[in-house]
């Protein structure tokens, strides 16, 4: 769904890339997003993060109700301001970029527990939607299967 609002959007012709944030650790998906500056981990040259790369276009960020409180920091910064400072470095990198985040989890119920940050939760809430499991939606099962039919033969 995210791919198809974006490329159905006027960000098409920018890039769709997107960061599991279940499947990494906080460290790692902090260098993915964000990138480091130049000697940082001992490399001579910097890294360029996804949210540099995806300039323009649309990120998608997967599982975010796994995401570390230092990085729903971090992350909500760039929401606020539209910047943000590689790993390591000391000057800030202007981003325009769209973000559509994923979870199976109730962001809501996380915000109460205080395991999600409510800003954040806020920023992000701007359009929901509610994608209910297949085995809730029988109907589709049809037309899926026909359609993937029609796509890979």
């Amino acid at each position: 769904i995210a791919k198809a609002c974006h490329d159905a959007s006027s960000r098409h012709a920018g890039p769709f890339l997107a960061l599991n944030c279940a499947a990494l650790p906080d460290d790692v998906a902090e260098t993915e997003l964000f990138g480091f500056g130049k000697g940082t981990f001992g490399s001579p040259e910097g890294k360029i993060g996804l949210l540099e790369h995806a300039q323009g276009g649309t990120l998608l960020l997967d599982e975010v109700a796994d995401m570390s409180e230092q990085l729903q920091r971090k992350l909500l910064r760039v929401l606020e301001d539209g910047e943000f400072v590689r790993i390591g470095d000391n000057q800030s990198v202007k981003v325009d970029v769209r973000m559509v985040c994923t979870t199976c989890k109730d962001l809501g119920v996380l915000v109460e527990s205080g395991k999600f940050r409510q800003d954040l939760y806020y920023r992000l809430n701007v359009l929901g939607l509610v994608m209910p499991a297949l085995r809730e939606r029988k109907q589709d099962i049809i037309p899926l299967t026909e359609a993937f039919i029609q796509q890979h033969c």
